[in-house]
């Protein structure tokens, strides 16, 4: 049986024409789940009652739940547990923009990043997009305000999990969805080319981000399997088709590891390979862990330094959670 909550307004008017009735229910549907926030179908009380068992009959409405929650200045880290059991993890961060949340799309990742806490335990399934979509709704329920933003970064690789996720942002971005702007949500990949150029063709106008993490191949061996078979040339030429094609700026997500990927030569040769390019690189002061033998750089400022000098647009993502679980995957890390 299908969760609703995993079905977009598409799919519904595709359901309720395939029984019969007009597709507008799709609609009313929707605002009871995400207006009214009312999941008991038999209180949905504009639609007629053969039509609400015949919907409990095809769908239900089980929630994930919140099993914990770390604070932290300016963000809360939630665990949460699957109805199978399984746990997956969100991040709640405050911007002077407003709200912002780091989803997760999988249990677990096989995409096995040395560095990143997710990947060192294993894809145990995909996330359905229900499960994505109870991380936001029960966070804004906690905080009782609505969410601004929302990045597809947790745990999971996104573009491993791809209908799935394209349903997710599908219903969070309906106006009578989740209703969560189009530039406000940020998908995040390591590379998975094939993806990528799909990616660029769906009439959506969300950020894609690119988990590069160093400026060549023999870095990138060593620390992101994925390189073996999506290497960097590879990787750059799908990102140039992609801003080519959809005419939007990339992100460059590069984590900064001491001694690894954070040498003023790399800075050069990372800003050689970006020049020309509608990106901008978001430096990541690493969250060291306990299982994880990475070291945060000290050269942070003088690897951004020397990027801006070479006219490549650059940031540091601003630190949230440093005093609690915050590296991707470690909260749930505890838990299995």
């Amino acid at each position: 049986m299908r969760n609703l909550l995993s079905m977009t307004m598409e799919n519904l008017e595709e359901y309720f024409l395939s029984i019969g009735e007009k597709k507008f229910k799709a609609s009313q549907v929707f605002e009871w789940l995400y207006k009214h926030r009312e999941y008991n179908i038999d209180n949905y009380s504009n639609i007629k009652k053969e039509i609400r068992d015949r919907l409990n009959e095809d769908f239900n409405t089980d929630f994930i739940k919140i099993k914990k929650k770390e604070e932290g200045v300016e963000v809360k880290k939630y665990l949460f547990e699957l109805l199978d059991g399984n746990y997956i993890e969100a991040v709640l961060m405050e911007h002077d923009y407003g709200k912002s949340v780091c989803v997760s799309s999988e249990v677990g990742c096989n995409m096995g990043c040395k560095f990143c806490e997710s990947g060192r335990l294993k894809k145990v399934r995909d996330l359905e997009t229900y499960e994505m979509v109870e991380q936001i709704i029960l966070i804004e329920n906690d905080i009782k305000e609505k969410v601004q933003s929302v990045v597809i970064m947790g745990i999971g690789e996104p573009f491993d999990n791809y209908d799935n996720v394209i349903n997710f942002i599908k219903i969070i971005n309906h106006a009578k969805g989740l209703a969560v702007g189009s530039r406000h949500i940020t998908v995040s990949t390591c590379g998975i080319v094939p993806k990528i150029e799909e990616f660029s063709n769906l009439p959506l106008q969300v950020n894609l981000a690119l988990s590069l993490h160093a400026p060549n191949d023999e870095i990138r061996n060593k620390i992101m399997p994925i390189n073996k078979v999506y290497n960097i040339s590879k990787v750059i030429e799908a990102i140039k088709k992609y801003i080519a094609k959809t005419n939007r700026r990339v992100t460059i997500e590069y984590v900064m590891l001491n001694m690894v990927n954070d040498s003023v030569d790399n800075a050069k040769e990372l800003a050689s390979l970006l020049r020309g390019m509608n990106v901008y690189v978001n430096l990541i002061p690493y969250n060291e862990t306990n299982n994880i033998d990475f070291r945060r750089s000290t050269r942070i400022k003088e690897f951004k330094d020397t990027l801006l000098k070479s006219g490549i647009n650059a940031t540091v993502r601003r630190e949230f959670g440093s005093g609690i679980s915050a590296a991707c995957g470690q909260l749930r890390s505890k838990e299995v």
